[in-house]
C-alpha cells in the first residue's frame, strides 16, 4: 500500500503542475472541449484512487469538483469566474492535502465546506487557507518513457561489448600498465552503470500479485467453490516488460486451476479432501531466471481425457497413446483444445495453454508442468530475470563454449586434486569433494558432444540452485566475461537446457546453460520441501529411503540400504586377506574387517562397500555397484537371521536385501573408532607374559587393553598374575594362577581361554555399574 499511495502523490503532483494553467486557459475559451475534458478525468481519477486508498477528504472535494464539471460537460452551467475560481481553489486544496499526505502532517479542514459551497454556487470569493500549508519535500524521483529506457540498456549492452572486445585486444598484445589501470577503471565504471541501470528496470512481482486475491475470490464464488489463496515472494523483484508480458498468461492460469482443477465442495469431501481448496502463487529467483509457481490441491489433469478430446477433434489415438509420459503431458498446449463441454464465461472455447505457452516463448521463457493425477498439479513458469547484462563463467564441452552464470557456481576445482574423489555408480557418477557427496552431469555427454582432450584434467564446477547442487564435468574453464544475454529461438528454448544466448566480442554465438533445466534434464530430483495434507505427509515418510544394488561376487544381484553406504572404494586383487580367522582390508591405514557372501572368491573383488552404523565400520566386497533405487515398500522376511533381511522387487526381479544388524552383530569391531569398551588394566610389575599372550584375546573379544592408566581414566577390570602382590585397586580383580590344578582361591588357569573371557566379562560387568 505505501507503494501505491507513493505513486498517487507523484502522479497527482505532475499533473497539478500542468493543470492549473489548463483551467486557466479553459477560463478564457469556455468552448475548448478538450481541456475541460482533461481537468475532468484529473479529478475523476482522483476521486477513483481515493477511494481505493481510503482517503475521504480527497474524494469528498474531488467528487464535488467532478459533478459541477460534469454539468459543464453537459451544457447545464457555464464556466463563469466564480465557477473558474472554485474549481481552482478545490484543486489547490487537492494538492495541499496530497503534500500533508507526503510529509505525515495534519492539515485543518475547516475551509473545505467553503470550497465545496463555492462550486455549488459559483461565488466568486473563495476561501483562502489559513493553516500554514506543509513545505512541500524535494523531489528525488522523475517519470521516464519506457521506450528511454530500452534505449539505455541498449547502449549500456554495447558499451559492455566494445569493452569486451578492447580488453580481449589488449590482453593479445603488450600493454602499457597505465594503459591497463585505465581500462581497469573503467571496466569497474561499465559495471556500477550496467547495474544501475538494470535497476530502472526492475519491479516488484508484487504488482503482478496485488490483484490476483480479488481475482480468485470472484471466480471462485462464480464457480460455488471455495478457494484459498496464498502468495509467496512478492517482494521479488523482475524486469517491468516481463511483468507485464507475464500478466495475461498468469490470470489464464489461475482461472484455469480454478476452474478445471479445483473440485466442488462435494467433490473435496467425497475424495477426502477439505472442503476449501488450496492455490498457492509463488516466484523465486533461481539462477537468472524467475520462477513463478501456480499449484493446487485439485484433480490434476486427467491426461486420458485430454487424449479422448483430441481423439474427437481428429487426431489419431493410437499415435497420441504411444507418446511418453511427458509428451502426453504436453498435450494440453494443443491449440483449440478444451477439456470443458460446456462454453462458459471462462472456458470451453479452446483458447487455452497454448496462449499461455506462446506469449512466455515470446520472451526466452517456458512452461513446465508437473501433474499428480488426484492430488493437484505444478505449473512452473521460467522467464529470465532481465533482457539485460550477466556475468558468467565461459567452458568446453566437447569443442564447444558455453556460458554459465557466474553466481549459480559455488567453486570449480580440477579433478585431478586431492580434495575431489569421483566414482561411476552404474551408469551415474558421484563427486566426493571434502565430505559432500554430490551427482555429477558430463556436459559434454548430456549434450550429446564427443569430450575434447585440452592437455589438462577435466574441471569439475559446483553449482548451486534453489532446489540442490551438483556437480558439472567440462573439458576446459576459459574465461570469465560480462555477456548481453537475449532470448534464443523457440525450438532452442524448448529443450529447457538453455537460458538464451549471446554474442562476445569473438562474434561467435554462444548459447547460456540453465543450470536447472540441465539438472532436469539429466534425471536429477532435489527433494521440495512444502505443505501437505497430514494424512500425506504420514504416507511419505517410507518415500524417502534409498537402495544401493550390486552384483555380488557369486553374480546375484543385492541391495543394502544406501543409509548405511558411507562410501565405495576400488580395490586391487590382493587388498583383502584373511588373517587371525577372519577376512580384512587395510585402508587409510586401518585394518576394516571385511564381510563377503559365503563361498565367494574374494579375488574376484571390484570394490568394497564401506557400511558404517555411526560407531563401527565395516567392509562388503562385491564385484560391482549397479544403480541406486527408491527402498522396496513391501520385504519378504528371510526365515532364519543372517546376513539376508529378505527378499524385494526391484525392477520386476526378485532382490535380496542385506540385514546391516547381522552384518554388524556378526563383523563390526566393537571398540571401532573410540566406541566406549570396558577398559581391563593388565596390573603388577612384570606385564610382558600377560602383554603377549592375553592381551590378543580380550582384545579380539572387544575389550580395550592397556598396561597403564591415562590421567581421569578408570578401569573396570584388572587382570594379574598370582605371583603378583596384592593390588589396591578399585575395580575387581582377576588373577591368573600358573598351574591348571587349583582355583579354590577364585584364580582363574591362565591357559582357560574360556574360563578368563568369563571372568573377565563378569568382573567388567560389576566394574561398570
Amino acid at each position: 500500500m505505501d507503494d501505491l499511495l507513493q505513486e498517487f502523490i507523484a502522479e497527482t503532483r505532475e499533473t497539478l503542475e500542468a493543470l492549473s494553467g489548463e483551467i486557466v486557459a479553459w477560463e478564457a475559451s469556455p468552448q475548448d472541449r478538450e481541456r475541460l475534458d482533461a481537468i475532468f478525468r484529473f479529478v475523476h481519477t482522483v476521486k477513483g484512487s481515493c477511494g481505493f486508498l481510503d482517503l475521504p477528504r480527497l474524494a469528498r472535494l474531488s467528487h464535488a469538483a467532478e459533478d459541477v464539471l460534469a454539468d459543464v460537460r453537459a451544457g447545464e452551467r457555464v464556466p463563469d469566474r466564480g465557477l473558474v475560481n472554485a474549481v481552482l481553489g478545490v484543486v489547490d486544496r487537492i494538492g495541499e492535502i496530497v503534500e500533508a499526505i507526503d510529509a505525515g502532517a495534519a492539515l485543518d479542514d475547516t475551509e473545505e465546506d467553503l470550497l465545496i459551497a463555492a462550486l455549488a454556487g459559483g461565488s466568486a470569493e473563495v476561501a483562502q487557507p489559513t493553516a500554514p500549508v506543509p513545505q512541500r519535500a524535494q523531489s528525488r524521483s522523475v517519470r521516464l518513457n519506457v521506450d528511454l529506457l530500452d534505449r539505455m540498456m541498449s547502449g549500456m549492452s554495447d558499451m559492455v561489448l566494445a569493452r569486451n572486445e578492447l580488453s580481449r585486444r589488449l590482453r593479445s598484445a603488450e600493454v602499457d600498465p597505465q594503459v591497463e589501470a585505465a581500462l581497469e577503471r573503467m571496466s569497474a565504471t561499465v559495471a556500477d552503470l550496467r547495474d544501475t541501470v538494470t535497476r530502472t528496470r526492475m519491479q516488484k512481482i508484487d504488482a503482478l500479485f496485488s490483484a490476483l486475491p480479488r481475482m480468485v475470490r470472484d471466480t471462485a464464488a462464480g464457480l460455488g467453490k471455495s478457494v484459498l489463496l496464498h502468495v509467496e515472494g512478492a517482494e521479488v523483484e523482475l524486469d517491468r516488460e516481463m511483468i507485464e508480458v507475464l500478466r495475461d498468461p498468469l490470470v489464464h492460469i489461475i482461472r484455469n486451476s480454478i476452474d478445471h482443477g479445483i473440485e466442488h465442495p462435494a467433490e473435496r469431501r467425497a475424495a477426502g479432501k477439505r472442503e476449501n481448496g488450496r492455490l498457492t502463487v509463488s516466484a523465486r529467483q533461481s539462477g537468472n531466471q524467475i520462477v513463478v509457481e501456480v499449484s493446487d490441491d485439485g484433480r490434476g489433469i486427467d491426461v486420458e481425457r485430454v487424449i479422448r478430446k483430441l481423439a474427437d477433434n481428429g487426431r489419431d489415438e493410437r499415435e497420441l497413446r504411444s507418446l511418453g509420459e511427458r509428451a502426453r503431458l504436453a498435450l494440453i498446449f494443443e491449440p483449440g483444445l478444451s477439456t470443458k463441454d460446456v462454453v462458459t464465461e471462462i472456458s470451453g472455447r479452446g483458447v487455452g495453454m497454448d496462449v499461455v505457452r506462446a506469449a512466455i516463448e515470446q520472451i526466452g521463457g517456458r512452461v513446465e508442468l508437473h501433474n499428480d493425477p488426484g492430488r493437484g498439479l505444478r505449473i512452473l513458469i521460467h522467464v529470465p530475470l532481465t533482457l539485460s547484462i550477466i556475468p558468467t563463467i565461459v567452458v568446453g564441452a566437447g569443442g564447444q563454449s558455453f556460458a554459465i552464470p557466474r553466481q549459480a557456481i559455488e567453486e570449480i576445482v580440477s579433478e585431478r586434486s586431492d580434495a575431489i574423489r569421483v566414482d561411476r555408480i552404474g551408469s551415474a557418477w558421484v563427486v566426493t569433494l571434502r565430505d559432500r557427496r554430490l551427482p555429477m552431469i558430463v556436459l559434454a555427454d548430456q549434450l550429446g558432444l564427443t569430450p575434447v582432450a585440452t592437455g589438462g584434467y577435466p574441471m569439475v564446477a559446483i553449482v548451486s540452485m534453489g532446489e540442490g547442487s551438483y556437480a558439472l564435468r567440462v573439458d576446459d574453464v576459459l574465461d570469465n566475461e560480462e555477456l548481453v544475454i537475449k532470448p534464443a529461438a523457440p525450438a532452442i528454448m524448448a529443450t529447457g537446457i538453455y537460458a538464451g544466448q549471446t554474442l562476445p566480442d569473438s562474434g561467435c554465438p554462444m548459447l547460456l546453460l540453465d543450470c536447472a533445466g540441465l539438472a532436469r534434464d539429466a534425471g536429477l530430483h532435489f527433494e521440495r520441501v512444502r505443505e501437505v495434507e497430514v494424512e500425506e505427509e504420514n504416507a511419505a515418510l517410507d518415500d524417502g529411503a534409498l537402495a544401493l544394488v550390486f552384483a555380488d561376487l557369486d553374480g546375484a544381484r543385492r541391495a543394502v540400504p544406501l543409509e548405511v553406504v558411507d562410501r565405495i572404494e576400488k580395490v586391487g586383487a590382493g587388498a583383502i586377506h584373511r588373517s587371525a580367522g577372519r577376512l580384512r582390508l587395510t585402508i587409510d591405514d586401518r585394518i576394516v574387517p571385511v564381510a563377503a557372501v559365503d563361498g565367494a572368491d574374494v579375488k574376484r573383488t571390484g570394490s568394497i562397500l564401506r557400511l558404517r552404523d555411526g560407531i563401527s565400520e565395516i567392509a562388503y566386497a562385491i564385484a560391482e555397484p549397479t544403480d541406486i533405487v527408491p527402498m522396496p515398500a513391501e520385504i519378504a522376511p528371510a526365515t532364519t537371521p543372517g546376513p539376508v533381511a529378505g527378499v524385494a522387487l526391484i525392477d520386476g526381479e526378485p532382490v535380496e536385501l542385506l540385514d546391516p544388524m547381522w552384518l554388524f552383530g556378526e563383523h563390526g569391531e566393537a571398540d571401532a573408532d573410540g566406541a566406549i569398551a570396558p577398559l581391563c588394566l593388565l596390573g603388577g610389575g612384570d606385564t610382558g607374559w600377560l602383554g603377549t599372550f592375553v592381551q590378543p584375546l580380550l582384545e579380539g573379544a572387544g575389550y580395550r587393553v592397556v598396561s597403564t592408566l591415562a590421567p581421569g581414566e578408570a578401569a573396570q577390570v584388572v587382570l594379574t598374575l598370582d605371583a603378583e602382590p596384592e593390588i589396591g585397586a578399585a575395580a575387581p580383580v582377576v588373577r591368573l594362577r600358573s598351574r591348571k590344578r587349583g582355583g579354590s582361591d577364585g584364580t582363574i588357569y591362565r591357559y582357560d581361554r574360556a574360563a578368563l573371557l568369563g571372568a573377565i566379562a563378569a568382573a567388567a560387568q560389576g566394574g561398570m555399574r
